[in-house]
């Protein structure tokens, strides 16, 4: 700037400006700036503002007793009909704003923080999941109600039914059932669910006391605290047979049926190293893995080139999973790291997948 003042005085301001790539206006702004730097930087007060009387008074009726629960727009319109008029609402904003006081005004319940769910299988029968999900009747507004039990290690379905209704009794009988047929002990299992009325209510409550069985709940309104359950929910609805509306709840019934005997027997899960549940969940997948590294075995000593060198491993299922695995710290890297994490990424059809022995019907 003071270049373009010294050369100004000889070639002019237009010249010594374009000469030095300087725009013209800002040479003169700050020039400006520079010899009336408070007349520069001070802000006119606006005509129309409030005095500084008018703005105790309109904050000290925003803090009095009366409305230090309300919002501005509703204290605005009450001073409306009582035939008063303080100011707009978004000056009582601004008003609050210089004292920092621009928050949720009004007294409200405040939700207790829920703990996240960190739920830990490293073999069956340690964790099941289980859910409820709708099924359309044969005409609008009409449901049936899917129970779905499964072991989040083997992806293992362990017992299901179909209800015209959601039923705590029916949700006590099946779960008293599936522990039954897949031998629980006290102290052995630890059962997660949603907080639907059901999954709380005082009979689950209870038997799963009587049983030694210990309950998880999601937080409210996480439905990645349940991966599992709902995974399994989206491989039933995605798949081509999967009617839009079932005639009879002995037709959802049948399809059910026929489905979890796929499910349990046939269906391949990525997160269990393309095992089906019954072969993880029942000791099958180490011969399976066995057969499989012998074939890879095979087919290198055969064709070596073909692996550039290097001896293929077949794939092995995860030694733990976790719901909600914790933050990886220097003592828990090693753990997490070698098992099967389940978060929002386990919605997918084949993550959360379940299957196993032939489930408890209703």
């Amino acid at each position: 700037m003071e270049a373009a003042t010294s050369l100004g005085s000889v070639v002019g301001i237009q010249p010594a400006c374009a000469a030095l790539g300087l725009n013209r206006s800002r040479f003169y702004r700050d020039k400006r700036r520079r010899e009336s730097p408070k007349e520069m930087t001070a802000r006119p007060e606006p005509p129309l503002s409030l005095t500084e009387m008018e703005r105790r008074e309109v904050l000290e009726i925003l803090r009095s007793d009366r409305f230090m629960d309300q919002a501005p727009a509703a204290i605005h319109a009450i001073l409306l009909e009582e035939g008063r008029y303080l100011c707009s609402v978004r000056t009582m904003y601004r008003i609050l704003a210089g004292e920092g006081e621009v928050r949720e005004r009004r007294n409200q319940k405040r939700h207790p923080k829920y703990a996240k769910p960190e739920l830990l299988a490293t073999g069956p029968n340690q964790v099941w999941s289980w859910d409820i999900t709708k099924l359309k009747g044969p005409v609008k507004w009409t449901y049936f109600h899917l129970y779905v039990i499964l072991d989040i290690f083997s992806r293992l379905v362990v017992g299901w039914i179909v209800a015209p209704r959601e039923s705590s009794e029916l949700a006590t009988q099946l779960i008293s059932e599936s522990c039954t047929k897949q031998g629980i002990q006290q102290d052995q299992l630890t059962i997660h669910s949603d907080r639907g009325s059901s999954m709380k209510s005082k009979p689950v409550a209870l038997l799963l006391a009587d049983m030694g069985v210990t309950k998880s709940h999601s937080r409210p309104y996480v439905s990645n605290d349940n991966p599992f359950s709902e995974s399994s929910f989206k491989t039933l609805k995605y798949r081509p047979d999967f009617p839009e509306r079932f005639g009879s709840i002995e037709d959802a019934r049948a399809h059910c049926r026929v489905f979890f005997a796929w499910y349990n027997g046939e269906h391949r899960h990525s997160g269990i190293a393309m095992l089906t549940p019954e072969m993880l969940h029942y000791g099958e997948a180490d011969q399976i893995i066995q057969r499989r590294s012998d074939a890879l075995d095979a087919a290198f000593a055969a064709h070596p080139k073909r692996f550039k060198g290097r001896r293929p491993i077949p794939e092995s299922p995860p030694k733990a999973v976790w719901i909600n695995p914790p933050e990886a710290t220097e003592s828990t890297t090693v753990s997490v790291n070698e098992s099967t994490g389940i978060g929002s990424e386990a919605l997918g059809e084949t993550k959360a997948g379940s299957a196993g022995e032939q489930p408890a019907e209703g």
